[in-house]
């Protein structure tokens, strides 16, 4: 199965995209950008821009891990109800949101020019919507080449973990996320996680839609139906769901378990945009060659 490339359709369509943006493309380019969603925050932090003001900081760094945030960006609390005052100290020309906090629009728009960029959403590959917002960002911020930098360079570094992993005898892959000890989400076809597998040419194990990012989580029995999988656990961890599954008898009974075909891998963020597509292919690529999970 060949990887699907981006096509120039995906590639360009966010470049006459901008003539239709909820407000105008500014003549002059927007210098103190705030950052609601952290698929657009790993963005622009790619793109070399630094935001003046972003939220969960502390979160992000521990769940996200990179791009990492420079000290002078001011946290301005949480994603979904953002500090206002913060806000308006930081003096943000663009504030860069998504889909998820629309809900919030209205009182950003009081604060400064609002953009929604939104990724994730019903029935849209996200792979490809991470792709257009980068270069959309890129031209609204004048860092148009940097943004066709990282488009290519992704494409291109996941083409390059797609030839290492090729000589290895193919397992399907569960990338799954614990709820708790007894319950866990898997990512689909449909989701960023499920996407960058297609790439890599490994056959995602979980092959069902899942809305764009993850199953309701389902009873770790459910693992039973997947005897030939390795299992990518993405975190957060809950921090006593291992030790729980240590002691559990079901989890030992598990063919991949009693294998060690189960990887617990850094966190990515779930809802990211291509530096978090990127992660996820490097770390799940370095799991399976550690592992030699797609042997025998």
């Amino acid at each position: 199965m060949a990887a699907r490339t981006i096509s120039r359709r995906h590639a360009l369509g966010l470049a006459a995209g901008l003539a239709s943006l909820p407000f105008p493309v500014p003549a002059a380019v927007p210098r103190r950008v705030a950052v609601i969603d952290w698929a657009l925050l790993e963005t622009v932090l790619a793109l070399g821009v630094v935001p003046v003001a972003a939220t969960e900081l502390l979160q992000f760094s521990k769940t996200v891990m990179e791009p990492s945030v420079p000290a002078s960006v001011a946290d301005i609390g949480l994603r979904g109800t953002p500090n206002y005052e913060a806000l308006n100290l930081a003096e943000p020309d663009l504030i860069l949101t998504s889909n998820y906090y629309e809900g919030q629009r209205a009182s950003l728009e009081r604060v400064a020019e609002t953009l929604s960029l939104s990724i994730y959403a019903p029935g849209v590959p996200p792979y490809a919507a991470a792709a257009e917002a980068t270069l959309a960002l890129g031209r609204l911020l004048g860092r148009e080449a940097q943004a066709q930098s990282v488009v290519a360079g992704t494409e291109a570094e996941i083409a390059r973990l797609r030839r290492t992993v090729s000589g290895i005898g193919r397992r399907p892959v569960l990338a799954i996320n614990f709820g708790d000890a007894r319950h866990f989400r898997a990512f689909g076809t449909d989701s960023m996680f499920g996407e960058v597998l297609r790439r890599l040419e490994i056959e995602n194990g979980w092959a069902a839609q899942t809305s764009y990012s993850a199953t309701a989580p389902v009873g770790i029995e459910a693992l039973a139906r997947f005897p030939d999988a390795t299992v990518i656990v993405v975190p957060p961890v809950p921090a006593d769901a291992m030790r729980t599954l240590a002691d559990s008898a079901l989890w030992q009974a598990l063919p991949m378990v009693r294998e060690k075909r189960v990887t617990v891998i850094e966190p990515v963020n779930h809802f990211g945009g291509l530096p978090a597509a990127l992660r996820f292919a490097r770390l799940a690529t370095a799991a399976l060659l550690q592992r030699g999970a797609g042997n025998g």
